[in-house]
């Protein structure tokens, strides 16, 4: 077995080329929420698979689904050895607004080793760290030390409408020991991180109706409620001053945090009152008890999203509209089920909905359920080993307030520990113009991939 220094070598003597290769692959445009690039998703999917035979995988495959194609491959020949699943995206969010980016968001550009483009860090970049992983391991060893599939999906950016279906239908394709995804932050500069807890998701639209049409407010005023004052009262009527949710029952499944978790916590090296500034606000918010991590990370929230109703043209129209809209969400916590927090909602409105008025909800799509793995888990601390070998950091272990739906996926439908070992940085601008990727994470991720690839292989068990 080659030790990681002719790894090394081998990534620095091809990183040019490595890089002209992701340049390719970020120019290709596969914005998943536009009709208008569907081609491009097809171009990019059968990008993948030409990589990934190159790499050394075989199997490669484009597997259609209702929505954008999932890329397949496997390499399975290392007998009694685990089996690891790398789960990526090659979709990515559109560009808008155009005029802020300094470089075309399509035309990958590298300045004070960065790489700017859209996809760069989320997901593209990280994502295709993974096929040079592979391709390194062959070339220096002409075998993987365990044996690997690989799912990349290209709808991550829409809420994965139809990767649980995917995943359901495939299961046995998809058979493995843990999944890996890098598509997370690390904590800083040369501090990794790894995140064993993700916030769950659920939302509705509410409708509300008061008379059957718009009404003339000097005729009328007086006489009806207007639904959008309605919708306001409804609305505050959902979180209390203090930042707690007022939904009755909305917090009775709700874990606590263990004393171990609040420790780890108060460790980390977060400044609330630099998030402050850096966020313009007078103040942060929230539930008093808890801290900002432990508001953020592990408890549940409720967030009004966008509402609308009226006239909303320049000038002024003197009219009490007939109805008004509002769409909020959930991040759930641990013990929380989306339906269940749906319904207890849906219970909140029909009883406090304003005289006069008709409430109706639907339930958004992108439901999802909140997700952790013990940090003691041997799959997690491999993850730690590597990071350490690389960055010479020990690991943070870190929950996040946000949600990514395969994970979630993956534990519910397979039992599979997932390991969140990403190397992108915050201030990366993904999902906002001048997107790009520190390279000095693209050479040390790449080493720390292969490192852990070693470790796992290693492992007596992968379940503890």
């Amino acid at each position: 077995m080659a030790d990681t220094v002719q790894y090394d070598t081998y990534f620095k003597e091809n990183r040019e080329r490595h890089l002209q290769e992701l340049q390719a692959f970020l120019s290709i445009p596969s914005i998943s929420s536009l009709p208008s690039h569907q081609a491009d998703m097809e171009r990019a999917a059968k990008w993948l698979t030409t990589e990934l035979m190159a790499a050394g995988m075989e199997n490669a495959i484009v597997l259609q689904t209702a929505g954008h194609p999932v890329v397949y491959a496997e390499w399975l020949n290392a007998p009694d050895k685990p089996t690891v699943l790398i789960y990526g995206h090659y979709d990515v969010q559109p560009v808008d607004p155009l005029a802020l980016w300094d470089t075309p968001p399509f035309e990958p550009t590298i300045r004070d080793e960065k790489l700017y483009a859209r996809g760069a860090t989320d997901d593209k970049g990280q994502l295709f760290m993974h096929i040079k992983a592979i391709e390194a391991l062959m070339a220096c060893r002409g075998e993987l030390p365990v044996n690997i599939k690989v799912c990349f999906e290209g709808e991550e950016e829409i809420a994965s409408p139809h990767f649980e279906a995917f995943v359901a239908e495939n299961q046995d394709l998809l058979a493995a020991d843990v999944v890996v995804i890098s598509d997370t932050p690390l904590w800083e500069a040369g501090q990794p991180a790894i995140y064993y807890g993700l916030k769950g998701l659920c939302g509705l639209q509410i409708d509300l109706r008061g008379q059957k049409e718009d009404l003339h407010s000097g005729f009328f005023g007086g006489l009806v409620h207007n639904p959008l004052h309605a919708m306001a009262q409804l609305l505050a009527s959902l979180v209390a001053e203090d930042g707690r949710i007022a939904i009755e029952g909305f917090y009775d499944d709700v874990k606590s945090l263990s004393e171990e978790e609040k420790t780890a916590f108060a460790r980390i090296p977060y400044d609330a009152e630099a998030t402050r500034e850096s966020l313009g606000v007078e103040s942060l918010f929230g539930e008093p008890e808890y801290s900002a991590l432990e508001r953020n990370w592990a408890r549940p929230t409720l967030d009004i999203n966008g509402m609308w109703g009226g006239f909303q043209g320049e000038g002024t129209k003197t009219v009490i509209p007939a109805e008004a809209h509002a769409k909020i969400t959930c991040r759930l916590v641990d013990g929380q089920v989306p339906e269940r927090i749906l319904e207890k909602i849906e219970q909140h409105l029909q009883k406090h909905k304003p005289a006069g008025m008709t409430v109706s909800t639907s339930w958004l799509p992108g439901k999802a359920s909140p997700y952790s793995t013990p940090v003691s888990h041997p799959a997690i601390q491999a993850a730690a080993r590597a990071y350490i070998a690389t960055y010479g950091a020990e690991p943070l272990y870190t929950r996040v307030g946000g949600t990514i739906p395969a994970v979630e996926v993956f534990h519910r439908l397979m039992h599979l520990p997932i390991v969140l070992m990403g190397f992108g940085m915050p201030d990366e601008n993904y999902h906002a113009p001048n997107e790009h990727f520190y390279l000095v994470n693209f050479d040390t991720g790449l080493r720390t991939i292969c490192c852990f690839l070693d470790e796992i292989a290693g492992l007596t068990s992968i379940n503890g």
